[in-house]
């Protein structure tokens, strides 16, 4: 990390600089103000006013309750609910509507609604893309288009009244096109309402017709059926058969009552006789007429011989002849009951002929019985069809002679009502000069002010160090990198997870100094390892790269200098480009990790390739597990990768294996350190060699990193120890 990085960690705003910078340029802000204002003014106020006005309507049942059919209610008849008065909102915008407003009022002589020229902020929007251009069509569809950009239309929620607002030049134009707008609105209702009426009139005329052949078809079939079927009815509309079966049921019952009461006094009568018990105790005999005389006779009689005992003895011929009548009364009375006891006997021999007589009867009428009711189902079903025939002949008679009379008087009204008619503006609603322009005055103090701030801080001359911390030295001041570095790094990312989100944002905490030590210049430029970590922490270089043309052998070199660096305090990342992991092996014990090759194949994210030493506080991207082939056709990503690597570790340390200059071309940075590391001493002509390369390649200054105590030898002629 360079440098200004650490300088833009380690300052704050100065609030009373940035402030003081207002006060300063309070001139300026005031004139710049004053000049957007004006600006504003002079538009606002070439802008021709507009004027709006609206009319209302209401959304109701227009039905009278002396013109209502009949058994019709308004709680029957349907309300529109919230889609239906949306609808009507949409009819009231259709371009029938608004077609015969627009002819009614000849808008396509005007101006405004020709489309010829416009206004004055209509062509600075449509100059600026904050409106689109007019487009090109014909007179009629741009007098349409004009005409729904100005008017309005909406319905008051949870409500049945509907706005019709409409915006003009002409205030007088402006209240009689909503006007007109609702009225041709309310013709249309009842325009419909006469074409459904009339069509409801043209269809019931044939059904009627057809309803009464239907009707007199359905009822000649019920008359013949029930003279074929010989139905005749009787009283309550019952089957004749069922009617006599009935009154032969009830006579049937009172016959056997009849016979059974007979049976009952003459076995009364007979007991009597037979027993020698006087007759006169039965009521059935007592009865009797005549016996009722002679009983009468025999009281008289008794009561004669009971007179004469008293001044006759018994053997006087008058009271034997009173006991003579009296005992031919006895006989008689005897002879009387013997009668009646014969006529209840016939009585109840009748009455058993006549109720056998009954049954015979009745049998013969439950089965004609039987064969009336299957008759009369059959004849029931006729009667009904030809019931619902008359009843839907005599609704569908109503409704036309409702329908014709309300299309002879032309009475239809329509289920709406305008409670609220538009009123000629007296002010326009736009442009509102004087709230315009205050708010633009204020709005442009306000911009401008943000500027200034703005201007001030990112100028840096708002900025301050923080307390505590020197001042960073300046690029351009560096030392050699051939001399010790005495600046000291002071700031450092604090410990995050790095993710493909956040990989690319620093974030800085302080950190204890470091105690530096000046680094020695070796001999013919030759440092070793704990030189190369001191270098990298002093000289604030975000990105080294190591070059190791011995191979695997010298890749430990950048696992020691990562190492020794985290070690620092400084946040470190390896990232291993070798073909074999010799870097990353001694860091994670195997190679069988996500790396570099998964990320640029896009089979992984950065947090799932970035991994732990364990040894250290260092971080390492393995090689990885990828198909190398795949993973180098994406070899273009590798300087975004190196970049958000760069901004999340204060140092990104690679190990680039046996490379040359042109493999390390783009991996190289402003603030990038490349360092060849070699194992052997007696490989140092190799090493020159490579220096040179690099050096040929642009590369200003490389490094050559050994083991402490190897010597490098002498550079051939004509070539300089790195």
């Amino acid at each position: 990390m360079n440098s200004d990085q650490i300088a833009h960690g380690d300052v704050d705003v100065d609030l009373g600089r940035l402030f003081a910078s207002v006060r300063l340029k309070w001139p300026r802000i005031l004139f710049a103000a004053l000049v957007i204002t004006g600006l504003v003014f002079a538009v606002t106020y070439t802008v021709t006013p507009q004027y709006r006005a609206q009319t209302r309507l209401l959304i109701e049942t227009r039905e009278s309750i002396y013109t209502r059919p009949q058994g019709v209610n308004d709680g029957d008849r349907p309300i529109l609910d919230g889609e239906g008065v949306a609808s009507q909102v949409e009819l009231i915008t259709s371009t029938e509507i608004l077609t015969r407003v627009a002819e009614d009022f000849n808008l396509a002589n005007r101006g405004e609604f020709a489309g010829d020229g416009g206004s004055f902020l209509s062509g600075l929007l449509v100059m600026a893309g904050l409106k689109s251009a007019p487009v090109e069509g014909t007179a009629e569809e741009k007098v349409l288009r004009a005409f729904r950009e100005r008017l309005t239309v909406y319905r008051v929620e949870n409500s049945r009244v509907i706005v019709i607002e409409f915006s003009s030049e002409d205030p007088k134009l402006a209240a009689e096109i909503p006007n007109a707008v609702a009225d041709a609105y309310v013709a249309v209702q009842s325009d419909a309402k006469l074409q459904s009426n009339t069509s409801a009139t043209q269809w019931l005329e044939p059904e009627i017709q057809d309803l009464r052949e239907r009707v007199k078809e359905a009822e000649a079939r019920v008359a013949e059926y029930r003279a074929q079927s010989d139905l005749l009815l009787g009283q309550n509309n019952t089957v004749l058969a069922t009617q006599q079966l009935a009154e032969l049921s009830s006579e049937l019952s009172r016959t056997r009552a009849n016979r059974s009461a007979a049976t009952a006094q003459a076995a009364s009568v007979r007991s009597a006789l037979q027993s020698g018990a006087s007759v006169e105790t039965l009521p059935e005999v007592m009865a009797s007429p005549l016996i009722q005389r002679l009983r009468e006779r025999q009281v008289e009689l008794n009561a004669q011989i009971a007179d004469l005992s008293t001044t006759l003895l018994g053997n006087h011929p008058r009271i034997r002849a009173l006991r003579s009548q009296l005992a031919d009364l006895d006989a008689q009375i005897r002879s009387e009951a013997n009668k009646v006891l014969a006529g209840f006997e016939a009585e109840a021999a009748t009455a058993e002929r006549r109720e056998e007589e009954l049954n015979a009867e009745l049998n013969r009428l439950k089965a004609a019985s039987a064969v009336a009711e299957e008759e009369q189902v059959e004849l029931r079903a006729l009667e009904r069809e030809a019931a619902a025939q008359r009843e839907l002949l005599e609704s569908y008679l109503t409704r036309y002679r409702e329908a014709a009379s309300r299309s002879d008087r032309n009475y239809l009204p329509a289920d709406v009502r305008i409670f609220s008619r538009a009123i000629t503006p007296s002010e326009p609603y736009f442009p509102k000069i004087v709230p315009i322009t205050v708010a633009a005055f204020v709005a442009s103090l306000l911009i401008m002010a943000v500027m200034t701030l703005l201007q001030e801080l990112f100028s840096g001359r708002a900025m301050r160090p923080t307390a505590g911390v020197p001042a960073p030295v300046p690029a351009t001041a560096r030392m050699p990198r051939e001399e010790p570095l005495e600046e000291v790094r002071t700031g450092e990312p604090e410990l995050t997870d790095v993710d493909t989100e956040r990989a690319h944002i620093p974030v800085f905490a302080e950190r204890p100094e470091v105690r530096q030590e000046p680094v020695k210049p070796a001999r013919y430029g030759e440092i070793d390892i704990e030189q190369a970590s001191e270098r990298l922490v002093a000289g604030g270089a975000g990105r080294a790269l190591f070059i190791s043309p011995e191979g695997d052998e010298a890749a430990a070199a950048s696992v020691l200098v990562a190492r020794d660096v985290a070690d620092s305090g400084l946040r470190v990342l390896l990232l291993d480009l070798t073909a074999s992991g010799a870097a990353s092996l001694p860091m994670l014990e195997s190679v069988a990790y996500a790396g570099i090759t998964n990320l640029l194949a896009s089979e992984a994210q950065f947090a799932d390739v970035i991994h732990t030493d364990l040894f250290s506080e260092c971080h390492i991207i393995p090689v990885g597990t990828a198909d190398p082939k795949r993973a180098m056709r994406a070899a273009d990503r590798l300087p975004i990768i190196m970049e958000s690597l760069s901004a999340a570790y204060d140092v990104v340390i690679v190990e680039c294996g046996p490379s040359d200059a042109r493999d390390i071309r783009r991996l190289l940075s402003s603030d990038t350190e490349v360092l060849v590391s070699m194992v052997d001493p007696e490989e140092g002509e190799m090493a020159v060699e490579m220096l040179d390369d690099l050096r040929e390649s642009g590369v200003d200054a490389p490094i050559l990193v050994s083991p402490a105590g190897h010597r490098m030898p002498p550079a051939p002629p004509g070539r300089d120890a790195a």
